[in-house]
């Protein structure tokens, strides 16, 4: 392990403070912060995201909020409201960095603070790196169908396929009460949305990468009795799903995680545990065989610790951000830097 600290402890750069700051009211004199996704830029900075909370539970006053780091995370900005939505909630960050362009979208939710059911789709983007971000529009009619009692994006990344596509992991509630883990998709560059493919009931908190092959994989949370990782994979950039596995290497307290691409295969986090309260043992795992298995892995933090975002960075190496705690994994959200010496892997 090469660094590890809460994201924003490094030294405050003068001259990054666009935007105002989070209102912080915790009892470190902070709004709790908690659901990261972390992304590198195309010109090299991270981008921590998360959700400042007026408190632990997922509704009410929640602003969408960042941090910036342009020297791997040594150091970080000032945090700063991508998205105020007043007194209700805007959430589920799903940022996409795309390959030719310095242009990160981000996709997030929002819903009146007392009423989580009344689930609306945005998206905003930055060509800056994150310091300036566009007046959000809504996708809510492109993508979600109506009847729906529940919508979420993410939480985590979305991804840039090979073809150009791009592709966001969601899940949703239709009219009947089943949930489950989705995708949408844009072939105009961001312009316009639509549906994807879907998996299995009671699948939902997907992540996705593609591999070598073309194959999409889609890695899902799983609400029901079994406590692993659901498996999905796409032959056809997203539009349909294979029927979902569950993967027994790889348990999961029904808690979300992050799947990345890497040159060397695929990388995985999550809390690595059966035990629903409290999540713990946030383990990084790398597989070189298209998530079938996961020779290589070891545990970043016993402790109680849940969700995870994962990236690669300039320099070859990799970051992750993770909740972590000292009861509940909801105290803080750390970062560190790892290679694949450290899982053992070269």
């Amino acid at each position: 392990m090469q660094y590890a600290g809460r994201v924003g402890r490094g030294r405050r750069r003068r001259g990054d403070r666009p935007g105002r700051r989070a209102r912080r009211r915790n009892r470190r004199g902070q709004r709790p912060r908690r659901i990261p996704a972390l992304v590198t830029t195309r010109r090299g900075s991270l981008l921590a995201f998360a959700e400042g909370r007026g408190a632990l539970r997922d509704d009410g006053d929640i602003d969408l909020v960042l941090r910036r780091s342009e020297d791997l995370g040594q150091t970080w900005s000032r945090i700063t409201v991508v998205v105020d939505a007043g007194a209700d909630t805007a959430g589920n960050p799903a940022p996409i960095v795309l390959a030719a362009s310095d242009r990160v979208w981000l996709l997030y939710c929002t819903n009146p603070a007392s009423d989580d059911t009344r689930r609306s789709i945005w998206i905003t983007s930055s060509d800056d790196d994150g310091l300036h971000w566009a007046t959000p529009r809504e996708l809510t009619s492109e993508v979600e169908p109506a009847g729906w009692t529940w919508y979420a994006t993410g939480p985590g990344r979305g991804l840039e396929l090979a073809s150009g596509r791009l592709l966001v992991p969601c899940d949703g509630v239709d009219e009947a009460g089943v949930r489950r883990s989705h995708v949408i998709v844009s072939d105009d560059g961001g312009a316009h949305w639509r549906r994807g493919g879907s998996s299995i009931p009671d699948t939902d908190e997907a992540t996705a990468a593609q591999l070598p092959d073309g194959r999409v994989v889609l890695d899902m949370r799983f609400e029901g009795p079994t406590r692993a990782r659901a498996v999905a994979y796409s032959d056809d950039e997203g539009e349909s799903f294979s029927e979902a596995t569950f993967d027994a290497a790889r348990p999961d307290p029904a808690c979300e995680g992050s799947l990345l691409a890497v040159p060397e295969g695929l990388l995985f986090s999550n809390p690595a545990t059966t035990e629903q309260v409290p999540r713990d043992h946030v383990t990084v795992r790398l597989s070189e065989d298209g998530a079938r298995t996961w020779p290589y892995a070891r545990e970043l933090d016993p402790a109680p610790s849940a969700y995870t975002a994962l990236t690669r960075l300039p320099d070859g190496t990799f970051a992750i951000a993770w909740e972590s705690g000292d009861v509940l994994p909801y105290d803080r959200i750390r970062f560190a830097r790892f290679d694949l010496a450290w899982l053992g892997a070269r």
